[in-house]
């Protein structure tokens, strides 16, 4: 009898993890709507098309969501420094953070090859 209850008992607590992980992860899912409204923040040099404005400001739309996390988060720890992004990338968030790699990163680019 015991040994049947304790199995029981571990199920319902694996159940309910698996539950609570569920909730979480869905709850911190990247929200790419979100970050095209974050994104006013970026515009002025990235534009909302993710397309440098100037030569010395990257083109960032299409980039791989993982690159653009890990670039704004060491912009914000200061293990990368740059004028503007150092002070940019301060004030935000980890949920800003994702939610602007999900937009700029869902953003398609196209690629015309020209002919020789």
């Amino acid at each position: 009898m015991w040994r049947s209850g304790a199995v029981l008992l571990h199920a319902l607590v694996a159940v309910i993890f698996g539950m609570v992980v569920a909730a979480s992860s869905s709850a911190l899912a990247d929200d790419p709507k979100a970050g095209r409204k974050k994104a006013a923040k970026c515009q002025v040099c990235h534009g909302y098309d993710g397309i440098g404005k100037n030569p010395e400001v990257p083109h960032i739309a299409g980039e791989s969501e993982i690159y653009l996390i890990r670039q704004l988060r060491a912009f914000r720890s200061g293990s990368r420094q740059h004028p503007q992004m150092s002070i940019i990338a301060k004030g935000l968030s980890d949920r800003d953070i994702t939610d602007l790699a999900a937009y700029y990163g869902a953003l398609k680019l196209t690629v015309e090859v020209p002919e020789f």
